[in-house]
């Protein structure tokens, strides 16, 4: 039995058949000799002779060399080893071993140097370097896991991998383990505090590229004396510049109310630390002139190309003025940021581009034959009104349009069971989204109101059927706008898209003429959105209005339509009742299980009465519906409730905005939107 369990030493592998090789060539050459023998006896015989010899010597060679070869073999082995041992331990890369439990039981030289403090013997690692703990080792034999660590003032590059030792316990005498954890982990730290450091250098010398524009140039400089012009001019420039220069940039003045600059990517962390102070510093400027003047600054940064970082700053600069100026907006691969745009902006008093944008449209409109009209999803009358604004806009050109429109709001049933009833509209004048796409083709021409955002139209995937499209919104653009549009009219100074819309008829068609309903229509979504022309009501808004009453706006009839029923009246009375001042500045209320078609319309509404109360400067109302929570922002002018909206991923106004949850749970979307408030007023240095 102990000679069967006796474990003979042999030779495996390509040593093997090297010794081997001999006595195969004898077995060859015993074939020869008979062959020779066949054709000569004599030389046969002689050749058997030598054959016996030299196979006496292979045997010997074999027999009695086989020992000293695996002696010398087993020396070479232990050499060999011993070699390994010493190169891994003066290796130049931090390398240690851990038992599973994160104990260090072996390190070479350049590790103990590094880390002196595991001289000391069953110190676990995760002691000095919290980041290489349990949590992080790899759990299969493949896998291999790298972080970067920091270990006082040192950058590593950690590699752990997972080395199985089975059988480890069986041979080892000094150390058992069980044999489920029959593994070590070997750790390597790779020190890149100076590529590190070369990298962010390398970073923070690329170029940043620039635009500044001064929004209300012509207003600021026709407010003050023509003596003076040159003097407000220069005050802004020197404001400019000095701003520049003082983190070594370069800029160039491309326009009286233009500028390229230029500067490193090390101080964009200052600027936006310092908020970009520029904003309010230029706004100081006053030698007389009653409209202050106000920039709007695009910053793009590209690793890649320069090139690139002048296009993103121009995307950049769009924004910041699509969102009403006054305010900075960085942008680079990873997204968009903003900065300012906390104050309400002067409407503009000219109708040029009003004018100029009327034409543009009017051109799209006579080279198609298939328009569709959409604003946003639940409409308001602000979006229906728009709507209809722009199919007369589009009969009077004598095309035909389609009006886009899914779920009907309270506010809007009345008007649109109106149209619906009136014989002199055609069948297919309002069209839900599914028709619209199966009527729609790639030479359709589909007009937006009231929305830049494509996922919150009326149908998305109508964007995505036609190449044309048209955007009209007063809504300040946001990051995610339609990007493809080929004309864009966003006019966040205006009080209404309604307001744009009857500006655009006084310039797309000679002499329009409105019927009466259309005209009401429109009245409608004015006096919504200003709150009864308290809101954002500028000389346009007034003149609009005026416009659409000439037209034909039946005052009386807008009033009876914008009537609450019963429960609507009651349903926001119990918001109001139950809302809470927050910070003693923020009135918060809920509306939950509001037995009404449309709560997010009562919403709205409270969220306005709320404003009336003394010491408010922003409202806050929260209602359910449909599976989601609905948040309506309101503020008078001292709150910018539309930042504070677009950290909730919604959007809108300065003092009347919203945003969405996608979940029902009240009290979450309600610390949520505390928090976003707590960040808005430590941005604003109020706390």
């Amino acid at each position: 039995m102990a000679e069967k369990e006796k474990q003979q030493v042999k030779l495996k592998g390509q040593l093997k058949y090297y010794l081997q090789m001999p006595m195969v060539m004898t077995v060859l050459l015993v074939l020869m000799n008979i062959w020779i023998y066949q054709i000569d006896r004599k030389a046969g015989t002689l050749m058997f002779i030598l054959l016996a010899v030299y196979a006496g010597i292979v045997v010997a060679l074999y027999v009695y060399s086989k020992s000293a070869v695996m002696k010398d073999l087993i020396e070479f082995a232990a050499q060999y080893g011993i070699v390994q041992n010493t190169l891994l331990k003066e290796l130049s890369i931090a390398y240690a071993i851990l038992l599973e439990d994160g104990k260090v039981v072996w390190m070479n030289d350049c590790f103990q140097e590094s880390f002196g403090v595991f001289q000391q013997q069953k110190l676990y690692l995760s002691k000095y370097i919290p980041q290489l703990n349990r949590g992080v080792f790899p759990k299969d034999v493949d896998e291999r896991t790298q972080i970067e660590v920091s270990y006082e003032g040192r950058e590593y590059i950690a590699e752990l991998r997972r080395v199985w030792a089975e059988g480890f316990s069986d041979t080892e005498k000094l150390l058992q383990m069980p044999s489920e954890k029959e593994y070590f982990i070997a750790v390597s730290l790779r020190d890149v505090t100076d590529m590190n450091r070369y990298i962010r250098q390398n970073e923070e010398q690329r170029l940043v590229a620039g635009l500044i524009y001064i929004d209300n140039y012509d207003e600021v400089v026709a407010s003050v004396e023509e003596v003076r012009q040159s003097l407000l001019v220069a005050l802004v420039d020197r404001r400019i510049n000095q701003y520049i220069a003082r983190i070594d940039g370069i800029v160039k003045k491309m326009e009286n109310d233009k500028y390229f600059v230029i500067f490193q990517k090390k101080y964009l962390e200052g600027l936006e630390d310092d908020r970009f102070s520029l904003l309010e510093d230029v706004k100081s400027v006053n030698i007389g002139n009653r409209i202050p003047a106000t920039l709007s600054i695009g910053l793009g940064f590209s690793e890649t190309a320069y090139a690139q970082s002048n296009d993103y700053a121009r995307v950049a600069i769009d924004l910041a003025l699509g969102r009403g100026g006054d305010q900075a907006v960085i942008k680079d691969r990873t997204g968009t940021t903003y900065y300012g745009g906390k104050r309400e902006q002067t409407a503009k008093n000219t109708r040029v581009k009003a004018r100029v944008k009327a034409e543009a449209l009017r051109e799209f409109i006579t080279v198609k034959d298939k328009i569709f009209v959409m604003g946003h999803k639940m409409a308001d009358m602000d979006s229906f009104g728009a709507a209809i604004g722009i199919y007369r806009a589009v009969a009077a050109l004598e095309k035909t349009a389609h009006i886009v429109i899914d779920e009907i709001s309270t506010t809007v049933r009345p008007l649109y069971d109106s149209f619906l009833k009136d014989i002199s509209y055609p069948r297919d004048f309002f069209l839900k989204p599914e028709e619209a796409v199966d009527l729609a083709d790639e030479n359709s021409l589909v007009i937006v109101v009231d929305i830049n955002r494509p996922y919150m139209t009326e149908c998305p995937e109508l964007l995505k059927k036609t190449e044309t499209i048209v955007v009209l919104d007063h809504h300040r653009q946001s990051s995610d706008h339609i990007e493809n549009a080929l004309l864009s009219y966003i006019e966040p100074y205006a009080s209404s898209t309604c307001e744009m819309v009857a500006e655009v008829l006084q310039y797309i068609v000679d002499d329009v003429n409105i019927p009466s309903i259309e005209a009401s229509s429109m009245y409608a979504g004015i006096t919504i959105d200003t709150n009864n022309f308290l809101n954002k009501t500028g000389v346009r808004t007034f003149e609009a209005a005026a416009f659409l009453r000439r037209s034909g706006a039946d005052i009386t009839l807008v009033r009876k339509l914008l009537r609450d029923d019963m429960e609507a009246y009651r349903a926001k009375a119990a918001i109001i009742s139950g809302a809470s001042v927050y910070k003693g500045m923020f009135a918060l209320a809920m509306g939950e299980d509001l037995s009404i078609e449309s709560p997010t319309i009562a919403g709205a509404q409270a969220a306005n009465e709320l404003l009336d109360i003394n010491g408010i400067k922003a409202s806050f109302v929260l209602t359910e519906h449909n599976g989601k929570i609905y948040v309506s922002a309101r503020s008078i002018d001292e709150v910018n409730v539309q930042y504070l909206m677009e950290k909730l991923g919604g959007g809108g106004h300065l003092n009347a905005a919203g945003a969405q949850f996608d979940h029902t749970d009240m009290e979450k979307a309600m610390e949520e939107l505390k928090e976003k408030i707590d960040e808005y007023l430590q941005e604003e240095g109020d706390e």
